[in-house]
């Protein structure tokens, strides 16, 4: 079981992956709505996983790759993509994020890169 903070500026998207996470018994620790405050979030709650949107106001998914990894380098961060933002991922990859995911979510393979970030 790991603890996740998930970041992402649409409140469904939030609520879709807090469902599927804690269906395979995750605890979400927090919910975050741009870079900024996912930035705050981990370094207050320290949690094992990160799920990142690329795509938000105030402070891009992008963005908070990078601060999160300049502050923690052994950050574990997924990156949540909708289709077409092949560039970004390659760009969130290079910044220090471990994997991704593809919006809409497929609930098999957001378990696979949960497990596979763990190891």
């Amino acid at each position: 079981m790991a603890r996740i903070l998930i970041v992402d500026d649409a409140k469904f998207m939030r609520i879709t992956l807090a469902n599927i996470l804690k269906k395979a018994n995750h605890e979400v620790v927090g919910e975050a709505e741009n870079g900024k405050e996912a930035v705050d979030f981990y370094m207050e709650l320290k949690p094992d996983v990160v799920t990142l949107d690329i795509t938000m106001p105030v402070m891009s998914g992008l963005e908070a790759v990078r601060e999160i990894k300049q502050r923690d380098p052994h950050a574990k961060i997924i990156m949540c993509s909708a289709m077409g933002q092949q560039k970004m991922v390659v760009e969130a990859i290079e910044a220090g994020a471990l994997d991704f995911i593809v919006k809409p979510f497929d609930e098999s393979r957001v378990i696979e890169a949960i497990q596979r970030v763990l190891q």
